[in-house]
């Protein structure tokens, strides 16, 4: 059922603590409970189990739950000890754990939609419970009375959410790679903002409600930060993964971002320091080096009796250049280009040894991770995906030790 790792810490990386195994199915939600030698999982497989680790040093269900229909989002209450749970079918369950984490009650059903729920948020504050699904919908209902407080409807299927409990601003991700900034009302909503940077579907977000920071992860395999506080929506993008981000933690105290990608990469990102905003791309009808047409400008070609060229761009400095005057790559950690990417040759001849340093640590997690969550006072994290695999690791080595000094995130 599970399998204790005995391994020896290596300097800076994540060292693999435990796997569970036990899951006839993909596990789409994986959290660790605070202060408690435990994890809660929800799967594709209809089920719910509540792991609580034994002397042995193995990890054994505690309880073990069927839904109705398979799992497909989770949230979980520490200090009520509450669990909601979203399903293919568009419900959110609600379930109250016993204090020695051996017996779960139901509570009630929210009709909250019509299609799979992608994300769940539980306030204790208002007593709602805000979801999203693949009906294209965020809603928000009362905990109390079970009633459906609210709708907002999206042009796309709405796949992640984060909240800010004390503004009641809700950011939506949706799978055209639009992030909504909705402020909830008891019975409405107000569309803020729209987000727009990424060029694939937005698959998770992670609030920093300190530094008033926003982290999306998406499709693109890129991560964007947006300064949603103080800089008037400065914005930051971190390439680094080779395929999906499916999952982010900021560490408020170490100023660092955890992201984990569906191809098991698992990135530190260092935002303790200063970093450049990558320059938007500029548009032109000739190279803004050497000047020579591009395809689409018949009259310069036609003029000087030359062939067009196709466009480029220089990812540092933004101008649209020809292949002959971007032949160079390099990366440019400092404006998040981890791996090397195509540069004009100025900018190549501008880029110092020393700007190639990294400020990132990849690390390889050796499974599919479709869900990711982090104890951050142990720090301690918890992988999951379509394995069927659970993986707890211990990020210290990679973070830092500092962790363990009592911090909790919001």
């Amino acid at each position: 059922m599970a399998a204790e790792i005995h391994s020896r810490p290596q300097s800076s990386r994540p060292v693999l603590l435990s796997k569970i195994e036990g899951h006839q199915d993909a596990v789409t939600a994986a959290l660790l409970i605070p202060k408690e030698d435990g994890v809660i999982t929800a799967s594709e497989d209809r089920t719910i189990r509540v792991w609580l680790k034994r002397d042995s040093g193995q990890y054994w269900p505690s309880i073990y739950h069927t839904m109705a229909s398979p799992c497909s989002a989770m949230a979980y209450h520490h200090d009520s000890r509450r669990i909601f749970v979203g399903q293919d079918n568009g419900a959110v369950m609600e379930f109250h754990v016993s204090e020695d984490f051996n017996k779960m009650n139901f509570i009630k059903t929210y009709p909250a939609h019509q299609n799979r729920v992608t994300a769940i948020i539980f306030s204790l504050a208002t007593e709602w419970v805000i979801s999203t699904g693949h009906d294209k919908c965020v809603s928000w209902m009362c905990t109390r009375s079970g009633n459906m407080l609210g709708r907002h409807f999206s042009t796309s299927w709405t796949s992640c959410l984060q909240y800010d409990f004390d503004t009641q601003y809700a950011f939506v991700g949706d799978c055209s790679g639009q992030i909504s900034l909705l402020k909830l009302e008891q019975s409405s909503c107000s569309v803020i903002t729209t987000l727009k940077g990424h060029e694939g579907s937005v698959a998770c977000l992670w609030w920093d409600p300190i530094q008033r920071l926003l982290f999306s992860g998406a499709s693109d395999n890129s991560v964007i930060m947006w300064d949603i506080g103080g800089r008037k929506g400065r914005t930051l993008l971190l390439q680094g993964h080779h395929d999906r981000v499916q999952s982010l933690c900021y560490l408020q105290l170490t100023r660092q971002l955890v992201s984990c990608s569906s191809d098991g990469g698992i990135a530190v990102w260092n935002m303790d320091v200063s970093r450049e905003e990558a320059p938007q791309w500029l548009e032109s009808d000739s190279c803004q080096k050497c000047e020579q047409p591009f395809f689409w400008n018949i009259k310069q070609m036609w003029d000087t009796k030359t062939l067009g060229l196709r466009q480029h761009h220089c990812r540092k400095c933004g101008q649209a250049v020809c292949g002959k005057c971007s032949s160079k790559r390099s990366s440019y950690p400092v404006m998040g280009f981890e791996f090397q990417v195509r540069v004009c040759d100025s900018c190549y001849d501008s880029i110092k040894d020393e700007d190639r340093t990294s400020l990132a640590t990849f690390h390889e997690g050796k499974h599919n991770i479709s869900h990711m969550s982090m104890d951050v006072a142990r720090g301690l994290m918890v992988t999951c995906g379509t394995d069927r695999v659970v993986k707890i690791w211990d990020m210290t080595p990679v973070v830092g030790c500092s962790l363990a000094t009592g911090f909790s995130p919001h």
